[in-house]
């Protein structure tokens, strides 16, 4: 999936935190559920957007379905993110060098 598609699953702010809660490891949908302001077929809901965009995986243990986090799934966001990370370092590079050029050219002057 695309930064955008995972930006935009993410922006719903319950369906953030349904994803926040499986930080900590796998986790069934009553676990998940608990102590949220929707209902367990809400959060299974968010679950299945969050597992169509790639950020969750699912896997069942008899008639139980455990829900974890799929780092892969992040793994388009951070590189969108760290783009901007390089492209931060790069201009302060590039304005340092442009400094010292200035600064030794006034030396000379001297």
């Amino acid at each position: 999936m695309t930064y955008q598609a995972v930006l935009a699953v993410l922006a719903d702010p319950t369906r953030r935190q349904v994803f926040e809660r499986l930080r900590d490891g796998p986790q069934p949908v009553k676990l998940i559920a608990a102590g949220l302001p929707v209902s367990r077929p809400a959060v299974s809901q968010h679950l299945k957007v969050l597992k169509d965009v790639g950020l969750v995986e699912e896997r069942s243990e008899g008639t139980r379905r455990f829900y974890s986090v799929r780092r892969e799934g992040l793994a388009e966001l951070r590189d969108w993110l760290d783009s901007f990370w390089d492209d931060a370092l790069l201009a302060f590079k590039i304005e340092a060098e442009r400094s010292h050029r200035r600064a030794k050219g006034r030396k000379r002057d001297e």
